[in-house]
C-alpha cells in the first residue's frame, strides 16, 4: 500500500518524481533530521513512536512518512482523512489487531489528520493506547486546537518549518537537470520566494515554466506569465527586502495609511512571508505607538495570529487592517527610548546588587542577613502607594520613561506626575 503513495513515474508531476527516498536526500528540517537529532535517531533505529508532523504545506511531512515506510520493518498503511470514514478506520484497526497477534507492528500514516472529526479521532485512541497501531499524523493546523487532547497526549509532535530560499533553490537546480532546461539564479530565487517555503509549489512552478520555455531557457517574461505577477525578482534576504520594510515602517510612523498599504502590497505580492511583516507590525505597535494607543499591540498580535491561521492570500486584509490602524494611531516612542536608556545604564554602569528590602527571604539565614527587611507591600497602603525606593543606591533618581502628551499617553503622563509628586512629598 505504501508503494502506491510513494512510487515514482515519469508521468507524475516533478515534485512527485523528485520525492527523496532517504534522509540523506531530504531537504530542510535539519533541526529534526540532521545526524544526532531526535527524529533522525528514531528513524535510523526503527523505534517509531506515535507522532504528529505539524508544518505548512510542501515542507516534507508526507515525504518523511515515505522515508519511514521504506526504513521500517513494520506494516505501513496510509490513510486519507479526506476520503476515509469510521467504517474504513475499523477495517484498518481489525487488520492491525491481526498483525499484532502475529508479532508485526502496524504504522498508520494519516494525511491531513486535522480533517477528522472528534468521533473519527476517538476511534483511533484505544488502538494507540494498547499499541495495536503506531499513528503518524500530518497536519498544517495547530494540533493543540485540531487534535483531541487524549490522542495528542500519546503522540510526539514534531514541528516542521517552511523551507529556506537556499533549500528550495537546491531543489530547483536539481529540477533543471531532470527537465533539461536552464534558468538563472535570479529566476530560481524568484521562484523560491514566490513559493513561500513550499517545495511542492516551487517545483510545480518550475515545471510549468519549463513547459513554456523558449529553447529550453526560462526567462523573466515566462516566469511572469506563469505566476501572473510582475514584481517577482525580489530577494527576501537582499537590499530590496530591507528597503521595502523600511518604507512600510516609515510610512506608518509618518501617519500615511495610503503609502503604508502600498508598500504592504508590494511586499506581499512579491511573495514576502506575511508572518515576517506581521512581526514587524507587532514591534511597531510598541516602538512607535506605545501607550499613546495601548490597543495597538493587541491589534498587531491579533493580525499575526490571523496570518498564521489563514495564510496568503486571505490574511492580506488582516495585515491591511493592522497597518492602517498603526498609521492612524497617535504616536509615541517613549517606551523604546525608556528601554534604550535603561539598557545603556545596565551595560555601562556597575552591576549593583539588588537592595536587601527587594529580596525574598526564602530561608532563616536570608532573614538573618536582612533579606526583605523594610519592604513595603503596596496593597497595604492607601492608594497602593509607598515612598519606597526600588533602584540601587547609585541609581536613585534616575528616570527612563518620559511620556508624551499624545493620545492616551497624556493620561499616563498625568498619572505618573501625580505618583512622583506624592512620593517626593512623603519622602520629605
Amino acid at each position: 500500500m505504501a508503494e502506491s503513495l510513494f512510487a515514482s513515474s515519469t508521468n507524475e508531476p516533478l515534485a512527485a518524481r523528485m520525492r527523496p527516498l532517504t534522509l540523506e536526500d531530504f531537504a530542510g528540517q535539519e533541526h529534526l533530521t540532521a545526524p544526532g537529532k531526535i527524529l533522525r535517531r528514531i528513524i535510523d533505529s526503527d523505534r517509531i513512536p506515535s507522532m504528529i508532523f505539524w508544518g505548512p504545506p510542501g515542507v516534507g511531512k508526507t515525504t518523511l512518512a515515505g522515508i519511514i515506510a521504506r526504513k521500517t520493518k513494520a506494516e505501513f498503511v496510509t490513510f486519507s482523512a479526506v476520503t476515509g470514514g469510521i467504517k474504513e478506520i475499523r477495517e484498518v484497526m481489525k487488520q492491525a489487531e491481526a498483525n499484532r497477534n502475529f508479532g508485526t507492528r502496524t504504522i498508520l500514516f494519516v494525511d491531513e489528520i486535522h480533517r477528522f472529526n472528534k468521533a473519527q479521532q476517538d476511534a483511533f485512541l484505544p488502538f494507540v493506547e494498547r499499541g495495536s497501531i503506531i499513528l503518524i499524523g500530518a497536519t498544517t493546523e495547530n494540533p493543540s486546537f485540531e487534535i483531541n487532547g487524549a490522542l495528542l497526549s500519546r503522540c510526539k509532535v514534531f514541528v516542521l518549518k517552511a523551507l529556506s530560499v537556499g533549500d528550495i533553490m537546491k531543489l530547483l537546480r536539481r529540477g533543471l537537470v531532470i527537465l533539461g532546461v536552464q534558468a538563472s539564479d535570479d529566476i530560481l530565487r524568484a521562484m523560491a520566494n514566490f513559493s513561500n517555503g513550499d517545495a511542492r509549489s516551487a517545483l510545480s512552478l518550475l515545471e510549468m515554466a519549463a513547459i513554456n520555455s523558449d529553447g529550453g531557457i526560462i526567462t523573466p517574461e515566462i516566469l511572469e506569465q506563469c505566476t501572473s505577477r510582475k514584481s517577482l525578482l525580489y530577494d527576501k534576504n537582499g537590499e530590496e527586502h530591507y528597503n521595502l520594510i523600511s518604507a512600510l515602517h516609515k510610512s506608518m510612523r509618518n501617519s500615511d495609511p495610503d503609502a503604508a498599504v502600498y508598500w504592504l502590497a508590494r511586499m506581499l505580492e512579491a511573495g514576502e512571508d506575511p508572518l515576517y511583516i506581521a512581526r514587524r507590525v507587532v514591534r511597531f505597535a510598541s516602538e512607535d505607538v506605545g501607550l499613546a494607543e495601548p490597543g495597538a499591540l493587541s491589534m498587531a498580535v491579533a493580525a499575526y495570529h490571523a496570518c498564521h491561521f489563514l495564510g496568503m492570500p486571505e490574511c492580506s486584509v488582516n495585515l491591511t487592517q493592522a497597518v492602517v490602524h498603526m498609521s492612524i494611531a497617535p504616536k509615541s516612542n517613549s517606551l523604546d527610548a525608556a528601554y534604550n536608556s535603561a539598557r545603556h545604564d545596565a551595560l555601562e554602569s556597575m552591576a549593583e546588587p539588588v537592595p536587601l528590602h527587594l529580596r525574598n527571604a526564602e530561608t532563616g539565614l536570608m532573614r538573618e542577613l536582612g533579606y526583605g527587611k523594610g519592604y513595603k507591600y503596596a496593597h497595604d497602603f492607601d492608594g497602593a502607594l509607598t515612598a519606597m525606593d526600588c533602584l540601587p543606591e547609585s541609581m536613585k533618581g534616575r528616570e527612563y520613561y518620559h511620556p508624551t502628551n499624545h493620545g492616551s499617553e497624556e493620561h499616563y503622563k498625568k498619572r505618573l506626575e501625580g505618583i512622583k509628586n506624592w512620593k517626593e512629598n512623603h519622602r520629605k
